[in-house]
């Protein structure tokens, strides 16, 4: 029987458009550059052509090695002449979609049932903090995890390791979802967690 469902943020419960992000970018540093320095392409795939110095930029804001200005600013220094901090944050938040107040229902009434429920993202202050306010997370689960505030991330072992010690889970009972495979490999890997690769998948295994 389960009785912990651990969740992913992005692309699981909130939208992420990253096209949208993609386009602002070109705009403001070129094509070649959003793939070489954001590490993007259109359907938000990983480059493989990323420089070592891009690869740790990414890397440090997301483990929250570095604070979100020097983030912006570094960001900035391969951008077209005149272009501000204020449209490079608004670009990278353009990547932030809708959040279907259905799903935070349903985590909701997870609870209700006597679900545990946790929540896994690799995360960006930057992106972290307008969800967190707007749709008062803290409200819908059990136990917090976030990258950017562990110095860790997923797929990396630590991370699941930290989350099953910290918020106490018996693996045997728990689901994981998470939309992206390699993540998904890892919790079954690492924690032993039955999972998921979406909300609806979710609702149908239960």
């Amino acid at each position: 029987m389960v009785n912990t469902v651990v969740f992913d943020l992005g692309g699981v419960i909130i939208e992420l458009n990253v096209p949208r992000c993609v386009a602002h970018f070109k705009r403001l540093m070129g094509e070649d550059n959003v793939r070489n320095i954001l590490g993007i392409d259109d359907e938000g795939e990983g480059v493989v052509a990323v420089s070592a110095a891009t690869k740790q930029l990414m890397h440090d804001y997301e483990y929250g090695n570095i604070s979100t200005g020097e983030f912006l600013s570094s960001l900035q220094e391969h951008c077209y002449e005149g272009t501000t901090i204020e449209q490079i944050r608004e670009a990278w938040l353009s990547m932030l979609d809708v959040l279907p107040q259905e799903r935070l229902d349903y985590i909701a009434a997870l609870r209700r049932a006597g679900y545990r429920t946790v929540l896994l993202s690799n995360s960006n202050e930057l992106h972290w903090d307008p969800i967190w306010e707007q749709y008062r997370l803290g409200e819908y689960f059990d136990a917090v995890f976030a990258s950017h505030y562990l110095h860790m991330a997923k797929p990396n072992k630590e991370i699941f390791d930290h989350v099953v010690r910290e918020a106490n889970i018996d693996s045997v009972h728990t689901i994981y979802v998470d939309d992206l495979e390699k993540n998904r490999r890892a919790g079954e890997q690492y924690a032993g967690w039955k999972t998921c690769a979406s909300i609806e998948e979710l609702k149908n295994t239960i």
